[in-house]
């Protein structure tokens, strides 16, 4: 009786697991929860990185090109990010926020890009965060250090 009880029991384990992937996968997101500005919004703590002046966790680099100009070569470096897709704004609009997917359970984190500056010099200003849980750990600073490093590469 307590024996099938318990094996009962161990069928329930898959099914939460299963359906806590299937929810992680196909919850619906609002492009106004995470389509934020990056200059003023909060820093994200141990579930991301935030890059902007002054209280980032990262500084970023000012680049002699134009903010424009800046915000569509680093769109191009993040949309080459594998299992990563734009999820709301637009060039024109001067701000971006993407989803990028782990690859093994399909976590999304949120990355909103904009650029500070004005003329010839701008700074990319990115606010990077987990949609679930305490802490990414590490997994948000690794990729925006990444792109970091592309944009400066690129000159």
């Amino acid at each position: 009786m307590i024996r099938s009880s318990i094996i009962e029991m161990l069928w329930l384990v898959p099914l939460i697991v299963v359906s806590a992937l299937i929810y992680v996968r196909l919850a619906p997101a609002k492009a106004e929860d995470w389509h934020v500005d990056p200059l003023s919004a909060a820093p994200p703590g141990p579930s991301g990185v935030l890059v902007r002046p002054a209280d980032g966790d990262i500084l970023p680099v000012e680049h002699a090109v134009a903010p424009e100009d800046l915000l569509r070569h680093l769109d191009a470096i993040i949309l080459a990010t594998p299992r990563t897709r734009l999820f709301a704004g637009s060039l024109a609009g001067g701000r971006l926020t993407y989803v990028t997917r782990s690859r093994v359970f399909g976590f999304p984190d949120y990355s909103t890009v904009a650029v500070a500056g004005a003329g010839d010099n701008s700074a990319p200003v990115i606010l990077a965060r987990a949609r679930f849980g305490r802490s990414d750990i590490g997994v948000n600073r690794a990729r925006v250090t990444r792109w970091l490093q592309a944009l400066e590469q690129a000159g």
